[in-house]
């Protein structure tokens, strides 16, 4: 039998001779594609696997040098995740340059232009995807709300997030253009609108407290009161719903009652500074004022600049007879907030403790000036003038207060009580020429310290006996939204 000589290698037969009819060819190399690994990509993403993301996409970019689309959007969420939004945007860019036609690339540029603050390119770019887009998105026209809520145009962000509404039905639509009624001061329209989000989502605790916080702030108390239950009944772990309810509570002072609700919004809201600065004043409201101080001093760490903090801290303070200490958180709040007048009178009754009249009188004229129909600033500035000897300036402030007692017939039994002691004062030290000051004139503090003590618990409730800029200041729960 003849064989061939390619039939040896090196004079050794080679075993494979003749292939096998029934053997596959030797299969030819693939070409792996660029959009091989993305489902990888998208699968450690989901679970938040940065870290194997990131390693991932560098693999991807390296390999396609740069050109590839998913992994640079991978890479741009990440980063805008990690709060480099300028490197984000350079992602979202590079998509944007390799598919020009891609709407989510240009919305993730606008996104990015828009943490940035670059209101009016995000604008741009919202409209350039909303060109671009082959049917309306809800998405699309949310945004361009609240850049143009940003840029100080209701009228076209109200139209743009009723749009956003009709075409998707989602909650942070409804809220973002409710909160446009709300800045317009147009309270009612925000009603509606919150209720039909509810008839939209009636399973939402944020939208029934958002409501029921409305309701509180028209002076609707029943019906914030439904609200605010049927929110806790949906989720009672819902911190909004329970700072709010707790303040209703307070209000009416049942502070163990609105205890109760704050320790339970802690747990899931523990750095809250309208939390502690209202469980602090709870504690005050029960004269407990060290655990007070020890609330409020908390909050004021977790917002220094809040100057309804400050505020409480100088009742508290003063209550105390800490005066120099009120001094100082009242004059910061009076930096702050300086068209407030119930500051001015605090910080005045402060200023007296701390022997400074002069101070303490241009005190009570400018608080005077700021809230002229506050029954308790020419009561409290005749009770100052009275201790000074100035009889006939503090016989001029009790006049006044009268006047302004007519005009307010529910003036509490404190202020009036207070003023008949005064008035009895003066009219002994005018008929006697030798009469000495009268015991009952340190009535000031106890007057003061009762009208505060009453005035706290009404959270932000307007009240009958005295304009809102003398009432200590407890934070409603739609001021952490």
């Amino acid at each position: 039998m003849e064989t061939s000589r390619s039939e040896y290698s090196n004079g050794i037969p080679s075993r494979k001779l003749i292939p096998k009819p029934n053997e596959p060819s030797a299969k030819e190399p693939e070409l792996q594609t660029v959009e091989s690994r993305n489902w990888l990509l998208h699968r450690h993403f989901t679970r938040k696997e940065f870290g194997i993301c990131k390693i991932l996409i560098q693999e991807e970019l390296e390999r396609t040098r740069g050109k590839h689309e998913y992994a640079n959007y991978i890479q741009g969420l990440i980063l805008r995740q990690e709060g480099k939004i300028q490197e984000s945007l350079d992602c979202f860019q590079m998509c944007h340059s390799l598919d020009l036609k891609n709407v989510d690339y240009i919305k993730q540029v606008a996104r990015s232009l828009f943490l940035m603050g670059l209101h009016s390119l995000a604008l741009e770019a919202y409209l350039e995807a909303q060109q671009a887009s082959k049917v309306p998105d809800w998405d699309i026209y949310h945004n361009l709300g609240e850049c143009w809520i940003c840029l100080g145009d209701y009228t076209k962000a109200k139209e743009s997030l009723r749009q956003a509404v009709q075409l998707g039905h989602h909650e942070h639509s409804y809220v973002a253009l409710a909160d446009t009624y709300k800045m317009e001061g147009e309270i009612q329209a925000a009603i509606d609108i919150y209720k039909a989000a509810l008839e939209a989502a009636p399973d939402s605790a944020q939208l029934a407290t958002s409501l029921g916080l409305l309701y509180l702030q028209e002076g609707k108390y029943q019906h914030a009161l439904e609200k605010l239950g049927g929110a806790l009944a949906r989720d009672p772990q819902c911190a909004r719903a329970l700072l709010a309810a707790g303040a209703m509570m307070q209000n009416h002072s049942d502070y163990d009652v609105a205890l109760s609700k704050y320790k339970i919004a802690a747990q899931s809201w523990p750095e809250s500074p309208a939390l502690w600065n209202n469980v602090g004043m709870c504690f005050y409201g029960k004269k407990k004022y060290v655990a007070a101080l020890s609330c409020l001093k908390r909050a004021h760490y977790l917002s220094a600049l809040d100057w309804d903090i400050l505020f409480n801290l100088g009742l508290v303070h003063m209550a105390t007879q800490q005066y120099a200490s009120a001094f100082h958180f009242l004059s910061a709040a009076t930096n702050l907030r300086p068209a407030h007048a119930g500051t001015f009178l605090l910080l005045a009754i402060t200023l007296r403790h701390l022997d400074d009249p002069d101070n303490a009188a241009e005190a009570f004229k400018q608080a005077g000036l700021l809230s002229p129909m506050d029954a308790s600033i020419p009561l409290n500035y005749a009770v100052f003038l009275e201790s000074q000897g100035d009889l006939d300036g503090a016989a001029l402030q009790l006049e006044r207060f009268q006047e302004l007692a007519q005009m307010s017939p529910r003036l509490s039994s404190e202020l009036v009580q207070t003023a008949t002691q005064l008035s009895k004062v003066l009219n002994r030290r005018l008929m006697s020429s030798n009469g000495s000051k009268v015991e009952g004139v340190d009535g000031n503090d106890k007057s003061n310290m009762a009208i505060e003590v009453e005035a706290q618990v009404r959270v932000r409730n307007p009240p009958v006996d005295s304009s809102p800029e003398s009432l200590p200041r407890n934070h409603m729960a739609d001021d952490e939204v």
